[in-house]
């Protein structure tokens, strides 16, 4: 997984990443057919791998990661088009973000290639 490099992340922050992960998963958790499968997760856990890949994925650094963080969604048992949905609720939470569409799609991306897609 690679970072766009010419995004500016500072633009969103680390404080901007944690918000759009939070409406991310609200978001999910508000889908009747994903709910179910948030049921017994710890989202604390899920919601920092979530941003790390989010940072990543932007163009922020790795940190000190030991392993990737990737497999955040798969774990979970969702079909692919559920996934894709999962993928398409957070580009919806960027967009309403005013992330530009270079790093929408880079986000897709990072996100699509965790699951294996």
């Amino acid at each position: 997984m690679t970072g766009l490099g010419p995004y500016p992340l500072e633009a969103l922050g680390v404080a901007g990443v944690r918000d759009a992960v939070a409406r991310w998963l609200r978001l999910v958790a508000a889908d009747a057919e994903l709910a179910p499968y948030l049921m017994g997760v710890d989202r604390v856990r899920l919601a920092g791998h979530l941003a790390l890949i989010l940072t990543v994925a932007l163009g922020g650094p790795a940190g000190d990661i030991v392993r990737p963080a990737a497999g955040a969604w798969r774990g979970l048992g969702l079909t692919e088009a559920q996934h894709r949905r999962v993928v398409d609720y957070l580009a919806g939470v960027l967009r309403a973000l005013d992330v530009p569409a270079g790093a929408v799609d880079a986000a897709r991306r990072a996100f699509a290639d965790e699951a294996g897609a």
